[in-house]
């Protein structure tokens, strides 16, 4: 993609200490010089975000990991070689990478996004944009530009716009800090994808609590509308007994039709396959938070490889302590 003069604005705002917020093929990222500290810190402040909740390097290609980890095991360059650009995070030990960007860890995580803007934009600027999600903290992750504008107005230096996010939900992350690699937060990129390549099983985030890496909280990616999931034969009951309280409320769902429900029921469609609901999982929830329900109930997605992240985003999502 050539250089236009956003991106080489975008670039200049980056060296100069500002937050550019860009997008990925999974979701918009709020970006920062990963080597300006204080750049950094200033991600943290406008987020609401957790000091000690590490941040994701993103690099123009698999080259520049040396300059921000060490000792750097075959297992990450193979992973390298056949994720990267693609929605894939790597826990790796710390090399240069500043404190303020691994939350205090002696370990670091670096991706390669492969979305057009975002390289682009990361080889204009020539070193690592260290970018959580482009939201508050604990909040929606925005697949549009609007959905960051929203977020921010006029609060951040520069927006770029690059269509809807084509993966729609964040990274997997995958540590390779100790012997065996563990899935810290499942993604598009599948655990038996990452184990054809690895030639091993990979351990759970249970058996390694000691790590800590975006995603990994109980309730994140929540609504500010509270979000309860509800099993397809439980539906029509539940809505029932909510409405008869005097809650207004919008069912989310893939198998359910507007007939298994009363009339005034507000019904959000979702896809029936894992990869476009995932795609469009962020706005769906954003679109009816902005609504103004009292309650939006879900559909329980089926169970599954192809769904875990699905998953993995709405058990978080409904969590009690996010509402």
């Amino acid at each position: 993609m050539p250089i236009t003069p956003d991106i080489a604005l975008a670039a200049e705002r980056l060296r100069q200490g500002g937050l550019v917020a860009f997008p990925t093929e999974t979701v918009y990222g709020l970006g920062a010089a990963a080597a300006i500290p204080e750049a950094v810190r200033h991600i943290f402040a406008v987020k609401g975000r957790p000091a000690n909740h590490p941040l994701i390097v993103h690099i123009g290609e698999s080259g520049m990991m040396s300059a921000w980890a060490r000792d750097i095991p075959p297992a990450a360059v193979r992973l390298a070689e056949r994720f990267w650009p693609g929605p894939l995070t790597l826990i790796l030990r710390r090399g240069q990478a500043p404190l303020e960007v691994t939350g205090g860890q002696d370990s670091v995580g670096l991706r390669v996004p492969d979305h057009p803007v975002a390289l682009s934009l990361l080889r204009t600027f020539g070193g690592g944009v260290a970018a959580p999600s482009a939201n508050r903290f604990g909040r929606v992750s925005p697949t549009r530009a609007e959905h960051v504008l929203d977020e921010f107005g006029d609060t951040i230096d520069l927006v770029l716009a690059g269509g809807d996010c084509r993966v729609g939900l964040e990274s997997t992350i995958l540590s390779l800090v100790s012997e065996q690699p563990v899935l810290l937060r499942p993604g598009a990129i599948s655990a038996t994808e990452l184990e054809a390549v690895l030639g091993t099983p990979l351990a759970g985030q249970q058996t390694h609590t000691d790590i800590r890496a975006p995603g990994m909280l109980e309730s994140h990616y929540a609504p500010d509308t509270r979000l309860q999931l509800c099993h397809l034969k439980q539906l029509a009951t539940t809505q029932q007994a909510l409405a008869q309280r005097g809650l207004s409320i919008a069912v989310m769902g893939r198998a359910v039709s507007p007939d298994d429900l009363p009339a005034e029921a507000h019904l959000l469609r979702m896809p029936i396959e894992a990869a476009e609901y995932g795609r469009q999982l962020y706005a769906s929830l954003r679109q009816l938070d902005e609504a103004g329900f009292d309650i939006i109930l879900v559909e329980q997605p089926p169970a599954g490889e192809a769904w875990r992240a699905i998953n993995d985003r709405l058990g978080r999502a409904c969590h009690p302590s996010g509402h």
